[in-house]
């Protein structure tokens, strides 16, 4: 598979690796709302921050939406968007990865980009998460007319999309876990009334309202299907019937006979067609629509800048802020109630406010001061049942809450040793993921963190077993070895093996190996993620 080169591409290839892992912490004056939450406002450097994530999140976020600077060699007064091309590419690779595995399996990410970096993102992003999970790209209309300083003017936007993982459905389809399970649209009054009663002969059909369906197919190309004429009687004139001249049914024999025997074909007013149509009944239709590629009419930017004048009382401060109902119908495609939406470049808070509307749980990222003066204030608005935007499409009333976070310090330092102020859920959170490569669930309260592929992990750590002494119950010793929880109830067998992190070990190789103990001593064991 091609792919793309840069200058300085190889630092960013391993920029997300070199990243400082940082510990994130809870501002309570600025967190607002239910305390007993999930949802995450972060004010800092978005790699920084994802990396924090990442132990807790891992394989976790059903739906990413970013809206990345766009390099548009434009000032704007909140991002720094006049990025050279290489820079931009290297900014963008390091995000992009960790991004991708705090996707779900069954996760998608969109991408809002304008021509001056969509076709050098797809190569990347193709790079990053294979060009197999490509969904497609929409080109959202992001404004109804053109502007009058160009020939050409571009009234679009491109949004890519990607999904986590590929799955194959049938003998020859190949599409990502997460289009198998996008949600529909909801179906408007434009596509169903295309259903109608239509006149028969024997009165109107009692199944209802339906749809006329062409029972031939185009015999040119190579698709005449010889075994597909056959005549069929039209059971109102008797008389038998073929499909037309260059023509063929759709449907083998058996099937158009189950269809005439149901009543499922329309032979006309009167009843004197000589080419029946299949009826589609609208109680029988998809109880959604397929989305198309295109997206016109639905929300404009002018529609987002009126949202947040509203919002805020004054002209937007954002230049490209994206509205709320694009923003919808992403989230309603992607996800479900309870799946956990992500932002990386929050921006104005939008995409927050939307996921929060529509009851999802969420995250948001963003380094500049406007996380204080502008997001915090518009989730606030949120929470206490704001009716911009699409709050009354979505019968949006205020609930819920959410905690303001910034980054703190890094848990290593520059000579590799462990921050002192570290508490031990966090560490227990990284050293599972760096075993495991999977996120931790709640909160670790006990030295045995979990077992993964019949591997038992501990960790003995901040006085975990009761002593708060500096170094009580963090040296592992036979005493200390029978305190700790059992595992047997865990394992398929006595293959297991056990891995136990600590201060120090009392307990000689023989006895290690006895017991099949790896002992990794704290900090000299612990590497970065």
């Amino acid at each position: 598979m091609p792919i793309l080169n840069w200058l300085n591409k190889d630092e960013a290839v391993t920029a997300a690796k070199r990243s400082a892992y940082r510990l994130l912490e809870e501002a309570p004056t600025l967190s607002y709302g239910n305390p007993d939450n999930e949802n995450l406002l972060i004010q800092g450097d978005n790699l920084e921050a994802l990396k924090a994530l990442i132990p807790f999140y891992a394989g976790k976020v059903k739906c990413i939406f970013i809206d990345p600077p766009y390099n548009t060699k434009s000032a704007f007064e909140h991002y720094d968007d006049n990025l050279e091309h290489s820079q931009w590419l290297s900014l963008m690779y390091p995000r992009l990865e960790i991004l991708r595995d705090l996707l779900t399996q069954d996760g998608s990410i969109w991408v809002t980009i304008d021509d001056n970096e969509a076709h050098y993102l797809k190569v990347m992003m193709d790079e990053i998460f294979g060009r197999k999970n490509f969904i497609l790209s929409i080109a959202w209309q992001k404004r109804d007319g053109a502007p009058n300083d160009r020939t050409i003017a571009s009234v679009h936007e491109h949004i890519l999309v990607w999904g986590k993982s590929t799955s194959i459905q049938g003998k020859k389809t190949l599409r990502t876990i997460a289009e198998v399970n996008f949600n529909l649209m909801p179906r408007t009054e434009k596509a169903n009334a295309q259903y109608k009663v239509f006149k028969e002969p024997g009165g109107p059909d009692p199944k209802g309202p339906f749809r006329k369906i062409d029972t031939t197919a185009n015999g040119k190309g190579g698709r005449m299907v010889e075994s597909l004429r056959y005549s069929i009687t039209n059971p109102y004139t008797g008389e038998d019937v073929y499909p037309r001249t260059g023509t063929c049914w759709r449907h083998r024999e058996e099937e158009m006979l189950r269809l005439q025997k149901e009543n499922r074909l329309y032979w006309g007013v009167q009843g004197k067609s000589t080419t029946p149509m299949r009826k589609l009944y609208l109680s029988e239709a998809k109880k959604g629509m397929t989305t198309p590629s295109i997206w016109s009419g639905l929300a404009l930017n002018q529609h987002a800048s009126r949202e947040m004048e509203l919002i805020f009382g004054q002209k937007a401060a954002f230049e490209t802020p994206k509205p709320e109902g694009l923003l919808k119908r992403i989230i309603e495609i992607a996800s479900n109630k309870g799946d956990l939406v992500l932002d990386s470049f929050i921006g104005s808070g939008t995409t927050a406010s939307v996921a929060h509307k529509m009851k999802r749980r969420w995250i948001g990222i963003e380094i500049g001061e406007h996380a204080l003066t502008h997001c915090q204030p518009r989730l606030r608005k949120v929470v206490d049942g704001d009716q911009s935007g699409i709050s009354k499409a979505v019968e949006w009333q205020g609930s819920g809450g959410f905690r303001f976070c910034t980054l703190g310090d890094t848990v290593f330092d520059e000579y590799g040793c462990l921050n002192p102020d570290i508490k031990f859920p966090t560490l227990a959170a990284h050293l599972w993921y760096l075993e495991t490569r999977t996120p931790t669930g709640k909160k670790k309260s006990s030295p045995l963190l979990g077992v993964h592929n019949n591997t038992a992990y501990y960790l003995l750590f901040n006085g975990i077993l009761g002593d708060r002494r500096a170094y009580g119950g963090n040296v592992l010793t036979s005493k200390v070895l029978a305190s700790l929880p059992s595992i047997e109830k865990h394992m398929d067998n006595d293959k297991h093996k056990i891995v136990i992190y600590g201060e120090s070990s009392r307990l000689g190789e023989a006895r290690l190996n006895q017991t099949n103990i790896t002992f990794k001593q704290i900090p000299y064991d612990v590497g970065s993620l």
